[in-house]
């Protein structure tokens, strides 16, 4: 492994353990415990819990992407058709967690109206944003790396 990635390695190995830790700890609570709280939004239990599941899910999937993308750099094949998969299964995962919190806002804005708490509409919509800005910059870094997969061949093919 060399030194110019192992920083990197461990910074998404270091951010997969909070929310594996949120995931064990605190989803369930969160889930049954709104439901205990809100006897009449007994149906929000599943879907919050569903959905949460879903975007961590698509999180450690990104993160698993990003850590195999890091094994190409380190190999030396950073510029191949397996980086610009990794970048592109990164650029979808983030799409996905855009998409599951679109569609789950309303259900915050359910729980924030009860709750009188506007800030968590908020937080649903930085974790938007975020993942919007992810998936931009996955896109980005795909085409400039197919690109430069594309006149690397070209070149290779002259000399």
């Amino acid at each position: 492994m060399k030194r110019e990635t192992l920083f990197l390695k461990l910074a998404v190995f270091l951010m997969a353990l909070p929310v594996l830790a949120l995931c064990i700890f605190a989803i369930p609570p969160i889930a049954f415990g709104s439901a205990d709280y809100y006897p009449e939004a007994e149906f929000l239990k599943y879907p919050v819990l569903i959905g949460l599941y879903l975007t961590a899910l698509a999180f450690f999937m990104a993160l698993y992407q990003a850590f195999r993308l890091l094994g190409y750099i380190d190999r030396n094949i950073a510029f191949s058709d397996l980086s610009v998969k990794a970048l592109k299964n990164i650029k979808n995962c983030a799409i996905s967690i855009t998409g599951i919190y679109v569609l789950f806002l309303p259900l915050i804005y359910i729980v924030a109206d009860r709750d009188d708490a506007p800030g968590l509409i908020l937080v649903g919509m930085a974790i938007i944003f975020g993942a919007l800005v992810i998936a931009f910059f996955a896109a980005v870094l795909q085409r400039l790396l197919k690109n430069a997969i594309d006149i690397k061949s070209e070149n290779d093919l002259t000399v």
